[in-house]
């Protein structure tokens, strides 16, 4: 249960009040992805993927689906391009984003999230006393299926915000059933069969995350080290503001910025249909003194009453089954979550 909501991280910063105890994030530099958040770190090395080419029987189409076989398998995050949403479409998301979150604490509180609830506006969860808390205000709404909406927390301003946020939702459910299939086919499996796993009414959320300025960056994390318990996350990120860091093989990479691309990340559903191939990655959001940051993060989830484990094709003898059968997974990821724990190891067998 969500604890009573502090002020946010927006309101700290207006009124000057200095960096409270709670942001103080423990790094230890011994653990896995704990080391300091301030040194400079390396670029990703991740190709685009071209979206229009993984349905093409052409030399072409089989070097990109080898291509997002390969980025997927060794980084679990791929850059798409030519993925049918025009680059002005992306920038009015970014900007409605932007306005929303400009608009004075009153006003945003009108889409507060309620105690217990995760959707709506507010700053970081809050489910513990002792629990350090990341440098981020957000607004987190169920966008898919329609029925599955509550619009008293979609804001009614800026005025373009509910349409504009309908029809991205609708050209990203495309995105996500290309994706879906892309995938499979890059696993020489049937085209249907992710889709058919997580099903036709697959779960979408959206998170509208700003990140402000923080006084003490080497102290304080946006977005802590984390996977995501998604099946994939399309990602809307800052064109201009660097932040979100990849952890592989003990060191932390930053992402490029292309700037009509759409991020995908492997969620750990993914992870798990794919037994194993793909992977779901450690990332983290660290803050800055000078800039604020805003992304848009759109996380699909199977439907909860989907029976989701290994898909059949990926399971031999040379590679054994390594997951579960279960159901409803964001039940299992976010009690581990909250431990501290990779939430993923709650399937593993």
């Amino acid at each position: 249960m969500e604890k009573p909501k502090l002020k946010t991280v927006q309101e700290l910063v207006e009124t000057g009040e200095g960096l409270p105890e709670r942001y103080i994030f423990p790094t230890t530099g011994d653990d896995e992805g704990q080391q300091p958040l301030n040194v400079l770190v390396p670029e990703m090395e991740i190709s685009s993927i071209d979206l229009s080419l993984l349905f093409s029987s052409s030399d072409e189409g089989q070097q990109e689906l080898s291509k997002l076989h390969s980025v997927l398998s060794t980084w679990g995050v791929a850059q798409v391009t030519n993925h049918g949403i025009t680059e002005a479409f992306l920038d009015k998301v970014y900007s409605l984003t932007k306005q929303f979150f400009a608009f004075s604490s009153e006003e945003k509180q009108k889409y507060a999230r309620e105690i217990g609830g995760y959707q709506g506006y507010g700053n970081d969860t809050i489910f513990s006393d002792d629990q350090p808390l990341d440098w981020i205000d957000r607004l987190h709404l169920t966008t898919y299926p329609e029925d599955q909406r509550q619009l008293k927390f979609w804001p009614e301003t800026p005025i373009e915000f509910r349409e504009t946020l309908h029809e991205y939702t609708m050209k990203l459910k495309i995105l996500r059933e290309q994706l879906f299939k892309g995938m499979a086919r890059s696993l020489e499996l049937e085209e249907e069969c992710f889709l058919e796993m997580c099903g036709e009414d697959s779960i979408m959320e959206t998170r509208f995350n700003m990140y402000p300025p923080c006084p003490r960056p080497d102290k304080v994390i946006g977005s802590r080290p984390h996977t995501d318990g998604s099946a994939v996350t399309l990602l809307l990120p800052d064109k201009n503001v660097e932040g979100l860091q990849f952890l592989k093989d003990g060191n932390w990479y930053k992402a490029p910025i292309i700037p009509d691309a759409i991020l995908i990340t492997v969620g750990d559903v993914l992870q798990i249909m794919s037994n194993g191939v793909y992977k779901s990655p450690v990332h983290r959001v660290v803050t800055n003194t000078e800039k604020e940051r805003i992304s848009v993060a759109t996380f699909c989830f199977p439907h909860a009453e989907k029976v989701i484990h290994p898909v059949e094709g990926l399971v031999s003898e040379a590679r054994p089954r390594l997951y579960k059968t279960f159901k409803n997974y964001p039940e299992i990821y976010f009690k581990y979550y909250h431990q501290g724990g990779r939430p993923i190891e709650g399937v593993l067998i």
